[in-house]
């Protein structure tokens, strides 16, 4: 009981942690990309949205070089996706009633989002069906190597392309209103860089603290590990995102605050997912939970997607709906611990 609550208070120092160094990140990521003139929605969707996935990407690093555990990065990742796309949005939605979300947000960042999760999905399918370990219907399981992960790194590589094309045009059409509009003797560049990479060390810490707590909790209440990772560490770590978002939703900059959300989500997938396999050589996918978590972030990320096109703004209403799919995604958890239902665990 003792060692329980040690593992309870270290999963709680780390998500103050957490939150201490989401709230650092914030600040110097804001500042650093008024200084370096980038447009707002390169700023959600790069900047502060890399920067407040970092937590994910220490996730997948840390639990397979030092635990040998890549299914609990994947489910921190996807949890955290999951976390992303229907928390954030809905209690920013519900702070300020209205969200407004331009066009290039919702055709091209949401789009290339959704393709996202695909190219990840087909990534696990590859890992099964060239590199196969178990065959069984209830058991797929297939290694991921270092040539298969390289795959959605390269489409991250893609939509950097892209945005860097936003960039370029931003500052040709809006050059003098840009530089005009940022007091670039008020922001101390060094500064603002060391607070970035102090927050990032912080970061990292305190989400070794989160690895190891549940994988004690799987240990202690025998229960697999993802379930953990899917909930307690995805929850965690999504609070730099959370903090990022919901601040600039509140000062009424919605394409920002979904900029953020959606950049995030797409690091998460095409770059923290693999890396983990490309800094350890190889992981091993259980394609047979993968697939069903893919399936659910695909609906609920289509399900967003025609929230915020029928208005051009995600309101009050859709974001109760997407706080409550949340809840039923912890239940579908839950019953899945306590073997009510077995569509994840076999």
């Amino acid at each position: 009981m003792g060692e329980l609550l040690l593992y309870i208070g270290i999963i709680s120092v780390s998500t103050w942690a957490v939150w201490k160094g989401g709230s650092l990140l914030e600040e110097s990521s804001e500042k650093l990309s008024d200084f370096y003139r980038l447009p707002p929605l390169i700023q959600g969707t790069i900047i502060t949205a890399v920067g407040s996935s970092f937590p994910e990407l220490a996730a997948t690093v840390l639990s397979t070089l030092l635990h040998g555990k890549f299914d609990l990065g994947v489910s921190a990742i996807v949890g955290s996706a999951i976390f992303n796309i229907l928390v954030i949005p809905g209690i920013s939605a519900v702070l300020v009633k209205r969200m407004p979300a331009d066009l290039s947000l919702i055709y091209k960042d949401t789009q290339y989002y959704i393709i996202s999760i695909f190219i990840l999905f087909i990534t696990f399918a590859l890992a099964y069906i060239y590199y196969p370990i178990v065959v069984t219907p209830g058991n797929m399981e297939g290694t991921m190597t270092r040539w298969i992960a390289f795959i959605p790194v390269v489409f991250y590589g893609l939509y950097l392309f892209i945005q860097g094309m936003e960039t370029r045009d931003y500052r040709r059409d809006h050059g003098k209103r840009a530089v005009l509009g940022v007091d670039k003797e008020s922001v101390h560049i060094r500064k603002d860089w060391i607070k970035l990479i102090i927050s990032l060390v912080l970061i990292v810490a305190s989400v070794e603290g989160l690895v190891s707590g549940a994988i004690f909790l799987g240990e202690y209440f025998n229960t697999p590990d993802f379930i953990w990772g899917i909930t307690i560490v995805a929850g965690a770590t999504s609070i730099p995102d959370a903090v990022v978002s919901i601040k600039i939703a509140r000062k009424f900059k919605g394409s920002i605050s979904l900029g953020n959300v959606i950049g995030s989500n797409i690091f998460d997938l095409l770059v923290a997912v693999p890396v983990g396999v490309l800094i350890a050589g190889s992981a091993i996918v259980n394609f047979t939970v993968a697939a069903p978590l893919m399936l659910f972030l695909a609906l609920i990320t289509i399900i967003m997607f025609v929230f915020l096109r029928t208005n051009l703004a995600l309101v009050k209403w859709e974001g109760i709906v997407l706080l409550g799919l949340y809840v039923l995604f912890v239940a579908w958890m839950i019953l899945e611990t306590l073997g009510i239902t077995s569509i994840v665990i076999k």
